[in-house]
């Protein structure tokens, strides 16, 4: 019977995982397509690393390590805001590089390096899905809180890879690194799978078409993008009268593709003066002021229609019934089923 090393079934996997990901985005290379992509190769060197533990193998491994955490980066920064690659970013991989082709005449060991960088990453991600007024841009507001889980597990990983890289400097320290490179390949077989999967998740929490055709006039705005927007009174009651007409009137939270920046174009605002405008007079997100017309919508239909409730949160604007379930339980402190009960009574 043909045996096939797990490295390589897990890279066929990703690799068809990256297919389809492209083809579901109309042939456009997305930063989720790469980096799933990215972690097959990476995956695909590590079990030829491990068949064969040829010097190759060996000089490219750390460095298609070294982009992962950059590439991750880039994919739920990107869905957060949509800003110009910045190059210092490119900065690590550049430097794994410069360290692997000059070690000789250094004798400077890649490994700190890299431990630097996944740390650097893991915090930078846990931190930016710790932002509860920061909504990210181009998320579905129904799938803001998973999206922001899949961060925040990315990071994570990101961490216990550099916990993993600190483990085989101590195994070279006490056992001449005797167990180094299991230790480093059963680590990437078991973890790049883990934090692919959580890319994954926030590239479905991402409309595959946006409303491009709508005719609106966004403003221009001056400020740094990273920058708060600084609004005066009169620009925060603007900015609310047509937000709330949008969601009273043109009822657009009916719409479960909806992100913030579906919302920008059709009240042409820029969307983080929305954000900030809603944060300072709701203080709650944009994303939860959404969802509370939604369950309002659902309370509506639950209390004078005989619809299922899988029926009423197709049409309150939720996709999944776990995401109508968790807003339901915030916004009216009971579940749908519960509602409905208390008050036929």
């Amino acid at each position: 019977m043909i045996s096939i090393p797990l490295p390589f079934v897990i890279s066929l996997l990703m690799a068809i995982l990256a297919v389809v990901i492209f083809v579901r985005q109309d042939g456009q290379v997305k930063p989720a397509f790469v980096f799933i992509a990215l972690c097959a190769l990476t995956t695909t060197v590590v079990g030829l690393k491990l068949s064969f533990d040829l010097p190759f193998f060996r000089f490219l491994h750390p460095i298609l390590a070294s982009f992962i955490p950059v590439v991750a980066w880039f994919s739920f920064s990107s869905a957060h805001q949509p800003t110009a690659v910045n190059p210092l970013h490119w900065l690590p991989p550049i430097g794994v590089i410069f360290i692997l082709a000059t070690y000789r005449y250094w004798q400077i060991s890649v490994d700190p390096l890299l431990t630097l960088v996944y740390v650097g990453y893991g915090v930078a991600l846990i931190r930016s899905s710790s932002q509860s007024t920061n909504t990210p841009e181009k998320i579905r507001f129904s799938d803001i809180g998973k999206a922001l889980k899949a961060e925040r597990l990315a990071g994570i990983i990101l961490l216990t890879s550099a916990c993993i890289d600190t483990a085989i400097a101590i195994n070279f320290s006490f056992f001449a690194g005797y167990y180094a490179l299991t230790i480093l390949s059963i680590a990437h077989i078991v973890l790049i799978p883990i934090i692919a999967m959580a890319v994954v998740l926030l590239s479905l929490s991402v409309p595959v078409e946006e409303d491009e055709n709508e005719h609106t006039t966004e403003l221009q705005v001056s400020e740094p993008t990273n920058a708060t927007p600084q609004l005066s009174d009169a620009d925060i009651r603007e900015i609310l009268q047509k937000i709330n007409f949008l969601l009273e009137e043109k009822e657009v939270f009916l719409d479960p593709d909806l992100n913030l920046n579906r919302l920008a174009r059709k009240a042409g605002i820029p969307a983080r003066q929305i954000s900030v405008a809603i944060n300072k007079t709701r203080n709650r997100s944009i994303s939860q002021v959404v969802n509370e017309y939604r369950i309002e919508r659902a309370t509506n239909l639950l209390v004078t229609t005989d619809k299922t409730i899988t029926q009423i949160y197709l049409e309150s604007g939720f996709q999944t019934k776990s995401n109508f379930n968790r807003e339901f339980l915030r916004v009216a402190g009971t579940t749908p089923s519960k509602y409905r009960l208390e008050a036929a009574n």
